[in-house]
């Protein structure tokens, strides 16, 4: 791949001045994977190992094997009846086979990688919604809860024919085939089958969130997911002496495609850091010497993975290869990028995406200016541009630099839409660009700056929640009349969904009782509320609707009142306000009283309660 400088929205210009189409970009991921496989056939492509502590037990597999392993799975889907139409939905921790699987089945048809750790209701519904044809999931192996989710899967949804098993013991259920034992049937030294894959055809739906019952599944086409992988690496300056770490889960975007197409698409090497990746504790802790073996120079993680390698030491351990950490899916403290960045010496890129527009839109650039708390610059062909709408969503205008509006994109990422049409009517404004439902602002020099959300979205490291399924479940208890849901700031995990309750009238409803029903009726683990509050009455707008940004000032505030009051009797008064502020969005106001510290102190302790933390405040002080 060609290499770039890339220091401003200058270079990015420079870039586009030649077209896209004559960047010779692949039509498709297998054609991708294919031609750099026939460049460097014995390099290394991918390698294993089971968890941190087995990190020097590695599996490698060589750009000849990992085609070959494609191919295998692409035959074998075919002769299962799989067509270019037709749906694989995977289940699968971070291992060798779930590559083979994506790969493989995007060549022969679409793949549908899906969270195994929501419940097994949900999967089912993701699964009636995709159409699946061929179900790929790991077996029944100790620690692992996926199985016996397959197993009411099954009884769910009797049109699933076939389930191709990963590891575990063998069984003689009906309809259930060894993956491994299949996959040695079937030729690696090309398809079996003719296919010619236009870069418009879809090769991937992937789960968003979407209401119970309803998934919201967003589709991806091969033209989008190659562009992607170009991208990435001109932005990211991969190259074929790229080492890159693989910890977050191969059923989000940013794995399958920033670790994994976009490192294939240059001939780089893919370390697949074990089957839980980031979730390992082993791998955390391990993560330094993981670098220093296999000459990593770049990983990419949510702001919970770089807060856990703040507390690993990294003294004696060489991890110069490292060029660059990438950091997405939800927005960083402030403090936390400067600290992580003092620790190690490296450099973090922060970016932005979404699944809708295949994985990134914005990043600082390597080479110029990162500027702190900011996404960066777009992607080159793909604009981006804030605009202001009005209250049905309909454009009004383009907005002045510095002005906060609604961010929207259009581009060769951008998605085709859901594969329910009731999700597509709020998704486009003035025809063809994607509202991303963010709020931000961009600045004289191009960089764009998150401001706040106005799509409901909750964000829990890196992982999407819809508030429609915290809402809709606990609707069905007795007594309640109003719900919202909303994301609360957390130090750990970005944000962590909470709820706010209103009663009908005369009926008393507690915290703890909500919660424990809460439990028992989501879904999803990571969507229960980590706290519900019951209100007299929710706020609402002069015209009776729901207001939820008073409610996430409120969330704000008590989370920011509760660290401040740790401070004990350093401060005699703490009173935090919240609201908007036309550059920053959400601002927190915290007016305080010192006893016997100076401001200055004072200060500094507040920094230190608040330091990963992500919305913005200031320090007012008042007279005892």
């Amino acid at each position: 791949m060609e290499q770039y400088s890339i220091r401003g929205i200058a270079d990015i210009e420079r870039i586009e001045q030649v077209p896209l189409e004559q960047r010779g970009i692949p039509a498709s991921t297998y054609e991708m994977i294919r031609d750099q496989a026939q460049r460097t056939p014995e390099r290394i492509a991918l390698t294993f190992f089971q968890n941190g502590e087995q990190y020097d037990k590695p599996l490698d597999f060589s750009y000849q094997q990992l085609l070959g392993g494609i191919h295998r799975t692409a035959n074998m889907l075919r002769d299962l009846g799989v067509g270019p139409d037709d749906v694989v939905s995977l289940l699968l921790p971070n291992l060798p086979q779930t590559q083979f699987a994506i790969w493989g089945g995007q060549a022969c048809g679409v793949v549908n990688p899906i969270n195994p750790m929501l419940e097994a209701e949900v999967i089912g519904q993701i699964m009636a919604a995709a159409k699946t044809k061929v179900l790929i999931a790991l077996g029944d192996v100790p620690g692992s809860d996926i199985w016996p989710k397959v197993e009411k899967l099954r009884s769910m949804l009797p049109e699933l024919k076939v389930v191709l098993r990963v590891l575990g013991p063998p069984t003689t259920a009906e309809g259930v085939l060894d993956f491994d034992e299949q996959l040695g049937r079937y030729d690696a030294q090309g398809l079996s089958f003719e296919r010619s894959i236009d870069p418009q055809d879809l090769c991937a739906l992937f789960h968003t969130g979407g209401t119970t019952g309803t998934p919201k599944l967003a589709k991806h086409t091969h033209a989008m997911e190659t562009y992607i992988a170009w991208a990435v690496g001109v932005m990211a300056g991969f190259d074929c002496d790229s080492s890159m770490i693989c910890g977050l889960p191969l059923f989000h975007v940013n794995a399958v495609l920033a670790t994994g197409l976009a490192p294939y698409a240059v001939g780089a090497r893919v370390v697949l850091a074990g089957a839980a990746g980031y979730r390992d504790r082993t791998l955390i802790g391990n993560f330094y010497k993981i670098v220093e073996r296999y000459r990593a120079t770049f990983f990419s993680g949510v702001p919970t993975v770089y807060a856990g390698l703040l507390q690993v030491p990294a003294a004696g351990i060489d991890i110069s290869s490292l060029r660059y950490a990438i950091c997405g899916a939800a927005p960083m403290p402030i403090e936390l990028f400067r600290n992580f960045e003092a620790a190690t010496g490296m450099k973090i890129l922060e970016g932005y995406g979404l699944t809708e527009a295949t994985l990134v839109s914005s990043i600082n650039p390597r080479d110029g200016e990162r500027k702190v708390g900011s996404i960066g610059i777009r992607l080159p062909y793909q604009p981006m541009k804030c605009v202001k709408l009005d209250e049905n969503g309909v454009f009004q205008r383009d907005c002045d630099d510095d002005e906060i509006g609604t961010i929207v994109i259009k581009g060769p990422n951008v998605f085709p839409g859901y594969t329910d049409e009731a999700y597509n009517e709020t998704c486009w404004v003035a025809q063809d660009w994607l509202n991303t439902g963010d709020l931000g602002r961009r600045d004289a020099e191009g960089y764009f700056w998150i401001t706040g959300r106005e799509k409901d979205l909750i964000i829990r490291g890196g992982h999407n929640i819809d508030p429609s399924m915290i809402e809709n479940a606990l609707a069905k208890i007795p007594g309640v009349s109003l719900v919202a849901a909303i994301g609360r700031p957390d130090p750990y995990a970005g944000e962590v969904p909470v709820a706010y309750v209103e009663p009908e009238q005369g009926v008393a409803l507690t915290s703890d009782e909500l919660m424990k029903r809460a439990g028992e009726l989501i879904g999803e683990r990571a969507a229960v509320p980590k706290e519900i509050v019951v209100l007299e009455s929710l706020p609402k707008t002069a015209v009776g609707k729901l207001f939820k940004p008073a409610l996430r000032w409120d969330a704000v505030r008590r989370v920011y009142q509760r660290e401040l009051g740790a401070l004990g009797e350093m401060v005699q008064s703490c009173k935090v306000e919240v609201g908007e502020d036309k550059i920053h969005g959400m601002l927190a106001t915290i007016r305080v009283v010192a006893a016997d510290e100076p401001e200055q102190a004072v200060e500094s302790k507040i920094k230190q309660a608040l330091a990963n933390y992500t919305v913005r405040y200031r320090v007012e002080w008042k007279s005892a």
